[in-house]
């Protein structure tokens, strides 16, 4: 196993790195309670959004300390706080903790004498419902991929306001606020009930900095009805494209040992993609095009069974 910390000639490369310019970094401010069982502090998840820097804003001085020139208002809350520091070194995503200082020209940095390698665990698939969707590429060969729901997205139910966490209800309430008046104008958006998981997704967007620079995720499914299915991607991760068709296969436990699943096959037409200037995240609205009638009768009831009883 790569120990996560580097070692004191790495650290020199990186810190040379750093010093160089050109290294956009992404601050996210720290609790500073403990974390149960580990002693350790973590990143805030819920009220104050990471900011990126680009490397014009940096200047690394030799002694290491990192000043952040111009910072904007919100920021400057982070004064006399610890904060994450991520970035990347040759795509390898790294990170450092350290306190975030007031000075004349802006805020400063410390580089600590400890910078870590961000580490990931992989995440099994859940057991549950997933959606394939099947696409072209080149030499005319078709693949798929399986995408899984966003943990703390319940599907075919209705969304709710109050299940947006309260830190970022007044940016998604900026974006529905928008949404809804383009909904009006295009007629694309049916009731209108995914626009409430379309906008906490934009507004959740953590800015996260994964250990491999590039690295591409799958979608992930934060909206399903008996008509429409919402896919939300990060940053590069865009498979869809507008008023394109795709094939979809949703697949549904049973609960039952003989029959364990129950696929659903359809196409799906990509009827709306939102996105917002300060989100590197995107949702693609998806309407079913073909369907079997028992299919979408199965699609109905439960959706129903779920939002009305």
């Amino acid at each position: 196993m790569i120990d996560s910390d580097l070692s004191g000639i790495e650290k020199e490369l990186v810190l040379k790195y750093l010093t160089d310019g050109n290294v956009p970094v992404t601050v996210t401010p720290l609790e500073s309670e403990p974390e149960e069982s580990t002693g350790k502090i973590k990143p805030v998840v819920s009220a104050v959004f990471p900011v990126a820097f680009s490397s014009s804003q940096i200047t690394v001085m030799n002694e290491g300390i990192i000043v952040l020139r111009n910072p904007p208002q919100n920021v400057l809350a982070f004064a006399d706080k610890q904060v994450r520091v991520e970035f990347y070194f040759n795509k390898l995503g790294l990170y450092f903790d350290t306190a975030m200082k007031r000075i004349q020209t802006g805020l400063a940095l410390v580089v600590p004498p400890v910078i870590s390698r961000i580490q990931e665990t992989p995440i099994a698939p859940p057991q549950g419902f997933s959606a394939s969707l099947y696409f072209s590429v080149s030499d005319k060969k078709t693949v798929n991929i399986t995408c899984h729901p966003l943990n703390g997205y319940d599907l075919f139910s209705k969304p709710v306001w109050s299940g947006i966490p309260i830190g970022y209800q007044k940016r998604a309430k900026e974006y529905l606020e928008e949404f809804v008046v383009q909904a009006h104008a295009e007629k694309n958006a049916g009731n209108g009930l995914q626009l409430i998981s379309v906008c906490r997704y934009l507004a959740e967007d953590s800015g996260k900095v994964h250990n491999r620079q590039g690295r591409a995720d799958p979608p992930s499914v934060i909206y399903a009805d008996y008509e429409r299915i919402v896919f939300g991607t990060g940053a590069g991760n865009l498979l869809l494209a507008q008023n394109e068709e795709y094939a979809l296969k949703m697949t549904f436990p049973t609960g039952t040992a003989s029959v364990p699943k129950r696929d659903v096959f359809t196409t799906c037409l990509v009827e709306k993609i939102y996105s917002v200037p300060d989100s590197s995240r995107t949702c693609s609205v998806c309407r079913y095009v073909a369907i079997k009638e028992e299919d979408q009768r199965f699609l109905y009831e439960k959706t129903t069974r779920q939002l009305f009883f």
